[in-house]
């Protein structure tokens, strides 16, 4: 068995702690997020011997390194074949460019990776030691929809969500307010980072310490850690064709998603660069020129709502692993190496009308249907290889990150190329559901009050 892993804060003023305590914490008490104290390493041959495995058979190798004998092996096998019973396409548009489309899960996003395979971790130990815990999570789009399905029926958990009322689509808001029980929804009158800011201030106040909560965002290392698994994945379905190393454009909004890559990376898959690609929010990509960086305040709405995000929470991971210290609120205490970011990380943000004509052109010289965030995946990949060294790419993989079903976004389809796209099973479902929402000012004590009320 592998030594145990031990999860440290990135504001380091917290004790470590062990996967478990990471995992249900969410928010270390200095208000920093968990990091792996070392990343486990795996070999090029066992990588290779991903090949031909399913899913769930993949998954189980990499988590149980991160989660080591805190579960009972047969158990955790189990778990990731419950978590994973849906496929992953890969996507060839051109020789050696792929899309590789997440958006199959129940609710038709890639959130549903992570979400799916926390419940059932968070389900583990809650029922295990009869505790009884409260879920609290902003999003902007997708991560609600995914965290209430993954969690909905939950005996030993409750489910908060706060998102901002006017920035997700009818279909993203459907697929949480048509749940309840022990999910319960709140429309903010204000923008995701708004909520974000809500949810940390409810995770430091001591007055709620009696409380358990814990976090669905990918401010939980529970989440993040499910997520480098695709890319593990990707790599193993394509590797074959000979390419030396692969490189991913991830649709960037609060990171979560890139900080698992990276955390692939750091355990042994052959990346040879990651290609953040953002919208107009580009906070990232200023900060990856100048080495200066400024939130944006604040976020601005875009077609990609998902990635409507001015302050990514994840920066400060990566800020910790390129040996820099970032605090909750985007301050530097420390700069980061910028000549390692640099070569392994390109910036590059996408705008509105670059994503519409993105989806037009795919869907005109491929026959392909992409959604905003993967269109803005897909146009960064084709910024980078316009101004990238041409050198080694010929034998690079380069695959780019689709992350909702394009079913989510009919209304920019219609207006883009005059398609609506199929709904899958799960979304026609909820069309005619009756919904359940609590509309709330942003202000934290109204927060607070709810969070109480429920408990009581």
């Amino acid at each position: 068995m592998n030594k145990p892993i031990k999860y440290y804060s990135t504001n380091l003023k917290s004790p470590a702690v062990n996967f478990r305590q990471a995992l249900l914490n969410g928010l270390a008490p200095d208000g920093g997020l968990y990091m792996p104290s070392s990343v486990p390493h795996i070999s090029r041959q066992r990588i290779h011997d991903y090949r031909g495995l399913e899913y769930h058979e993949i998954a189980y190798d990499i988590l149980m390194h991160f989660i080591g004998d805190e579960i009972e092996g047969s158990k955790l096998k189990s778990l990731c074949r419950d978590a994973y019973d849906f496929e992953v396409p890969l996507e060839k548009l051109e020789d050696n460019k792929y899309i590789m489309r997440l958006d199959r899960g129940p609710t038709a996003s890639f959130k549903d990776f992570a979400a799916r395979m926390m419940a059932r971790l968070m389900n583990h130990y809650a029922s295990a030691e009869g505790l009884r815990l409260t879920i609290l999570t902003a999003t902007s789009g997708d991560t609600g929809s995914a965290v209430a399905s993954a969690f909905r029926g939950s005996e030993n958990i409750d489910v908060v969500i706060l998102y901002p009322r006017d920035e997700v689509s009818a279909i993203q808001r459907k697929q949480m307010t048509t749940l309840s029980g022990n999910i319960h929804v709140i429309a903010l009158d204000g923008k995701f980072d708004h909520c974000q800011d809500l949810v940390k201030k409810a995770f430091t106040d001591p007055s709620l310490s009696h409380i358990s909560l814990s976090s669905a965002n990918s401010i939980n290392i529970g989440r993040l850690i499910p997520q480098s698994i695709y890319y593990f994945y990707a790599w193993s379905g394509l590797c074959e064709n000979g390419y030396d190393k692969v490189c991913f454009s991830v649709p960037s909004g609060n990171f979560g998603n890139l900080m698992g890559g990276l955390i692939a990376r750091e355990m042994g898959l052959p990346v040879r660069r990651f290609i953040i690609s953002t919208n107009s929010n580009d906070e990232v990509p200023r900060f990856m020129q100048t080495g200066i960086y400024e939130p944006v305040s604040p976020s601005i709405d875009c077609i990609s709502s998902a990635m409507n995000v001015g302050h990514p929470s994840n920066l400060a991971r990566i800020i910790a692993l390129y040996e820099g210290i970032m605090d909750e609120k985007g301050c530097l205490q420390k700069q980061p190496r910028m000549d390692r970011l640099k070569s392994d990380l390109s910036a590059v943000s996408i705008s509105e009308e670059e994503t519409r004509n993105t989806i037009a052109g795919c869907h005109k010289n491929y026959g392909v249907l992409l959604e905003p965030h993967g269109a803005v995946a897909w146009k960064g990949m084709d910024k980078y290889l316009e101004n990238a060294d041409q050198e080694n790419h010929d034998r690079d993989l380069f695959i780019a990150l689709e992350t909702a079903h394009p079913a989510k976004f009919p209304e920019e389809l219609i207006r883009t190329i005059g398609i609506a796209p199929a709904l899958p099973e799960s979304l026609a479902s909820i069309e005619n559901l009756p919904e359940y929402c609590v509309e709330m000012k942003n202000e934290y004590d109204v927060l607070k009050e709810f969070i109480l009320e429920l408990k009581k």
